[in-house]
């Protein structure tokens, strides 16, 4: 019974960190290293631009030659894109790696060479294997994200595998080295701090004594629930309710609807599966129970959540998420770079659901994109890495509030908070001061002991050894 029992408790994991369950994409996978007819069609056709918002010459022709390392011969670049695509159904992170390289090689691909991924997908078990599969053929990761990546990265950094990961998930990867990140925030500060103030002292000051916090039972959400628990509690409010619920399901959401009404819970974090979160909430309506906010978080972002939850649900609960710095897709009319992501997936994945891991996607392989081109013909993986780690405000052409990755370390700079209704997720109220977001945000720098990335000097080597 034990392996099940393993099985089910990842569930959660998947739904929380892995973008949630098949109701946010398709079953289709996609990857490999042979290019299919309609890859061949556009590299055939007149090169297009190779410009993608702010960010000029991203991809473009050229005249390689030689193979200068693992992955690059003087035609294509192989990298690997990793997915729990046969756990989860979600074929988010392929659907980005299929939208950016089919664009990206039509304009001429890097330097001439042409963008090869291939979807390494884990099943949520096999992280382990699919790291050894691309430490053999793979010049680099990007664009991907696997809920227990922390199970692969000792590996990763054996073989000095680069990653442009579109998220990070367990301590031992998040901000682990060789790692050329995106996602705002590193590894020793809240990510939420900001957010979590915004609430507490400025939207609802009223519910800082009465917080409740209710996560999903596994060891990943239980140091997530933790983390919150130490945030709140430094900033004077510590949650007067916390709750786990079973991995495998609720089939009676009663009961913990009940608790949070006796508990008097005014603002409510939820850590979990949005479908899960729907049907707490739809008891909680049902029990004309109104909080001042529910956080939903970023996974709720998305049309499948406010058709779960429905109008009436939606119009008694105020849910809000923060979506980690991300244009707000729904925004995309005022934003070249956010037009232009969806663009891209209409012409190249037509069907398929653009999510927020997905554009965090797209940003990961601009990342890596405008990196390997700075190389030009000499692409190898210090000079990949070198030339990504000076990007001190990368916005991937505007799709993302600045981040800085020649720190490791920092706190997050900016936010934007979403708010669901009835027509849909639209910004909230939160008075930001840079464009979409808000920034020179509160901060908070964690105490306890939640693990550490990995570091080469933790495998024995260094960056010396990287070429």
């Amino acid at each position: 019974m034990r392996p099940q029992r393993t099985i089910t408790a990842l569930t959660v994991v998947a739904a929380l960190f892995a973008a949630g369950c098949s109701t946010r994409g398709d079953s289709s996978g996609r990857g490999g290293s042979e290019p299919d007819e309609k890859a061949a069609a556009q590299a055939s056709a007149a090169p297009a631009s190779g410009d993608f918002g702010d960010l000029k010459g991203v991809c473009g022709s050229g005249n390689p030659s030689g193979s200068p390392a693992q992955g690059v011969t003087a035609k294509e670049i192989h990298v690997g894109v990793m997915s729990d695509v046969g756990f989860t159904k979600n074929t988010e992170f392929a659907d980005a790696a299929e939208a950016f390289t089919s664009w990206c090689n039509a304009a001429g691909g890097i330097n001439g060479r042409k963008l090869v991924p291939t979807v390494r997908d884990t099943k949520m078990l096999e992280v382990r294997q699919r790291v050894d599969e691309a430490c053999r053929t793979d010049f680099a990761l990007v664009g991907g994200s696997a809920a227990l990546d922390g199970l692969g990265v000792k590996d990763r950094l054996k073989c000095l595998l680069p990653d442009f990961p579109a998220q990070t998930v367990q301590r031992q990867n998040e901000g682990a080295e060789l790692q050329l990140s995106m996602q705002a925030g590193g590894p020793s500060y809240f990510r939420y701090a900001g957010f979590y103030d915004w609430l507490i002292k400025k939207a609802y000051p009223d519910s800082a004594d009465a917080v409740g916090i209710i996560s999903g039972d596994s060891p990943v959400t239980r140091v997530s629930l933790e983390q919150r628990v130490e945030f709140f509690t430094a900033r004077g409010a510590k949650p007067s309710y916390t709750d786990l619920y079973p991995a495998s399901g609720v089939t009676n959401w009663t009961p913990y609807a009940q608790a949070i009404k006796e508990k008097k819970v005014k603002g409510l974090v939820f850590m979990g599966d949005f479908t899960s979160l729907a049907k707490l909430e739809q008891e909680l309506t049902a029990m004309n129970y109104k909080l001042d906010w529910i956080d939903a978080n970023s996974n709720a972002y998305g049309t499948a959540f406010t058709k779960l939850a429905g109008p009436q649900v939606l119009a008694a609960q105020n849910n809000l998420a923060d979506v980690s710095g991300i244009h707000p897709m729904e925004k995309a009319s005022s934003n070249p770079a956010t037009k232009q992501a969806l663009d891209l997936f209409e012409k190249y994945a037509p069907g398929k659901q653009v999510t927020l891991p997905a554009i965090k996607a797209i940003s990961a392989w601009l990342l890596f994109a405008k990196s390997a081109t700075s190389c030009d013909n000499d692409l190898t993986r210090t000079c990949l890495h070198d030339a990504a780690r000076k990007e001190t405000s990368w916005t991937g052409g505007g799709l993302q509030a600045p981040v800085n990755l020649a720190v490791q370390d920092a706190p997050v700079k900016c936010m934007n908070i979403e708010k669901a209704t009835a027509g849909g997720w639209e910004p909230a109220d939160f008075s930001p001061n840079k464009g979409a977001y808000r920034c020179d945000i509160s901060s908070y720098k964690t105490k306890g002991d939640y693990g550490r990335p990995m570091t080469l000097k933790d495998v024995g080597k260094s960056m010396k050894d990287l070429k």
